[in-house]
């Protein structure tokens, strides 16, 4: 019986050292272990269902209309729900293309709207071609400039002396946005008082695509350009803002307080989108 276990264990010590050999073998014909693996910049991994010879997507960078060639500019915005075209200052056209959207099919629709494009830019380098007799709105008013060799002056402003007057439009924004920095801030107090409303603290600053803001941290920011507005129109949307430190949305509850502090809030709404356009 001893003999018998004795050898039964004898055979398992065998076959156990044959099998760890085997192991090792394999483990000796097995390629090292590969350090860490360094992508280019421009190696992405593609999805399964993408073929594998389609080329990647150029996306053009310009826009042709009326002869002219405009630098076309791409942003993706998660918020945006359709594609959504702006011609800027600087002759530039910017493509919002919303999130998940191709950017292909963008720019095909940027390419459809070439006849507005240029209309868009005929407009506004007649909005941006200041000299005497330009036209402007300040404080709701529209007003000539006077450019000479006395200097620039409007509605009783002397904003340069001297036939040196440079940049006309960029002379008369720095002034406006000068007194807007002044007045604005205090206004927008004077009501939040009136109102109880607390805000930390009110800006000015030179807002693109809005005409305030109001932060989570109770910061109000205006749009220097309110100074161009009427008196009505500026406090509604100083109003506006503020609502939003006891409604932070534009729920009913929010609009209800809106009408409470500003009954005429829905005319200065109607002007904003009428004549929103015409500030500088």
């Amino acid at each position: 019986m001893k003999a018998s276990n004795h050898l039964h264990a004898l055979r398992e010590a065998i076959h156990r050292e044959r099998h760890e050999k085997c192991v090792e073998a394999r483990l000796l014909r097995m390629p090292k272990k590969p350090g860490p693996v360094r992508y280019h910049a421009r190696v992405q991994l593609r999805l399964p269902w993408l073929s594998a010879r389609a080329a990647p997507m150029r996306v053009p960078r310009e826009v042709v209309a009326g002869g002219r060639v405009f630098p076309l500019v791409v942003v993706r915005h998660r918020a945006a729900r359709r594609y959504l075209i702006r011609v800027t200052e600087e002759g530039e056209v910017k493509l919002t293309v919303p999130r998940g959207a191709p950017i292909g099919a963008g720019v095909r629709f940027a390419e459809t709207q070439a006849t507005w494009i240029l209309s868009e830019w005929t407009r506004l380098a007649g909005r941006l071609a200041w000299g005497d007799g330009t036209m402007i709105l300040y404080r709701g008013v529209p007003q000539a400039i006077a450019a000479d060799a006395g200097g620039i002056r409007m509605a009783g402003l002397s904003i340069s002396a001297g036939p040196d007057h440079g940049d006309i439009r960029a002379r008369v924004r720095a002034q406006l946005r000068t007194i807007a920095s002044t007045e604005l801030p205090a206004r927008c107090l004077a009501l939040a008082a009136e109102h109880r409303f607390e805000p930390s603290r009110v800006t000015v600053r030179d807002q693109r695509s809005r005409w305030g803001a109001c932060s989570a941290r109770r910061a109000i920011t205006l749009n220097w350009r309110l100074i161009q507005m009427s008196d009505a129109v500026a406090d509604y949307v100083m109003l506006h803002e503020l609502a939003h430190l006891r409604h932070p949305n534009h729920s009913r509850r929010f609009w209800r307080e809106v009408a409470a502090i500003c009954p005429t809030w829905r005319s200065s709404e109607r002007w904003l989108r009428q004549h929103g356009r015409e500030l500088m």
